[in-house]
């Protein structure tokens, strides 16, 4: 089974920061968009629209926007003890609708987050073999 895969906008320093801090905390491996090109498989799973948010792509499944960066949480060891929470709450559409819409305000807003929290695309995390 092939471990689920954060991919980001590495062109983002907002998202960049994200993505060294999941890097930092879980043992998901990190691809930018810049590198999709190398892993077509990977491309292929996700939506049309990828550049619009970031996904967790797992075996079985393809978490994007909000959903990824809670799925790449609950992955992390940042909190484990949300992980039963979030479980049940995944079943209300009001918390979904909820989750996108904080995931919506701070993506519309990355570049003025950026000015406190931003870093260069981590090297650290990549897939196996690249």
């Amino acid at each position: 089974m092939d471990p689920p895969v954060l991919v980001y906008d590495d062109d983002c320093g907002f998202c960049s920061w994200w993505a060294a801090y999941f890097a930092e905390r879980s043992e998901v491996p990190l691809v930018g968009f810049s590198d999709l090109e190398a892993f077509p498989d990977l491309r292929d799973r996700l939506p049309a629209d990828y550049e619009n948010c970031s996904h967790v792509v797992t075996e079985d499944a393809v978490y994007s926007c909000g959903a990824s960066i809670e799925e790449a949480l609950l992955r992390s060891d940042v909190c484990p003890a949300l992980r039963g929470p979030v479980s049940f709450l995944r079943h209300f559409q009001d918390y979904n609708r909820l989750r996108e819409w904080g995931y919506r305000f701070v993506a519309n807003r990355r570049s003025l987050f950026g000015h406190v929290l931003s870093a260069s695309a981590p090297t650290r995390g990549k897939r196996d073999g690249d």
